[in-house]
């Protein structure tokens, strides 16, 4: 099991203040990574700072908006005045919001990409560049189902999560020969405050998502840690410019 371990790395966490990101977090540090979390919203960072550091983990909280160039840079800079490396980056932050396309205001289909698109591409190109005169390095970056399926309601979504995907691709292409790795998980529909808002806004949602899913049920924020830990670990060496699809069958599915 020493090949999943990962005492002496540092990561960086995005989107960590709730959700996916959160309990990424929360997994790295267990598995023995120094962690630093950010996402614009430092009271919920600080929350999971206590929470690592109570179970004898090591978390810096740093705020971050991830379509601001200087403010990505911000945390890139001090990571690695603080810790000398970055191992690992958890390319997590993102929104949506659930509309026809037909009815979908450009900025909001502007702000989704820059978040879920532009944001991993600042992110992934900065620590990147740490990572390649490192040597070595892992960049997970989290995209969707919705990468290769449509969704209804969610345009802007997929075609960020498209983009995540070909960005994912490019840059495992571009920096093997450098010892980084550029991977993704693509989750399904996760027990996500950003899904609980979609929940409660469209009557009937939950259900539909559940009788579509072959596991009948959502993923829960914890059970996108495993693949996180093996991509992020020795354990995955040889894995490069893949997806790996946490959707509880869903891609599966048929009659």
């Amino acid at each position: 099991m020493e090949m999943f371990r990962l005492e002496n790395k540092v990561a960086i966490v995005t989107g960590a203040g709730r959700g996916i990101g959160r309990s990424v977090a929360l997994g790295l540090a267990e598995a023995g990574a120094k962690v630093v979390v950010c996402s614009r919203t430092e009271t919920e960072l600080l929350t999971l700072q206590d929470e690592i550091n109570a179970k004898g983990g090591e978390c810096t909280v740093l705020t971050c908006d991830v379509e601001k160039p200087e403010q990505v840079q911000h945390v890139i800079d001090l990571t690695k005045e603080r810790y000398g490396k970055i191992d690992i980056l958890i390319n997590n932050a993102g929104i949506t919001k659930k509309v026809p396309a037909k009815d979908l205001a450009l900025e909001d289909f502007e702000k989704i990409i820059r978040v879920n698109l532009t944001g991993v591409f600042l992110f992934a190109q900065l620590a990147g560049r740490v990572m390649i005169e490192q040597g070595e390095g892992s960049i997970i970056n989290v995209s969707s189902v919705a990468a290769e399926q449509g969704l209804n309601g969610s345009l802007a979504y997929a075609a960020s999560k498209g983009g995540v995907t070909m960005i994912t691709k490019t840059l495992a292409l571009e920096w093997a020969k450098h010892g980084v790795r550029v991977n993704a998980i693509a989750p399904a529909y996760v027990e996500t405050p950003l899904v609980e808002a979609v929940k409660s806004s469209r009557a009937g949602f939950e259900e539909a998502v559940i009788n579509r899913t072959p596991l009948g049920r959502m993923a829960k924020p914890e059970e996108m840690v495993g693949a996180c830990i093996f991509l992020a670990s020795e354990a995955s060496s040889y894995i490069t410019g893949e997806t790996i699809f946490l959707d509880g069958g869903w891609r599966t599915y048929g009659l």
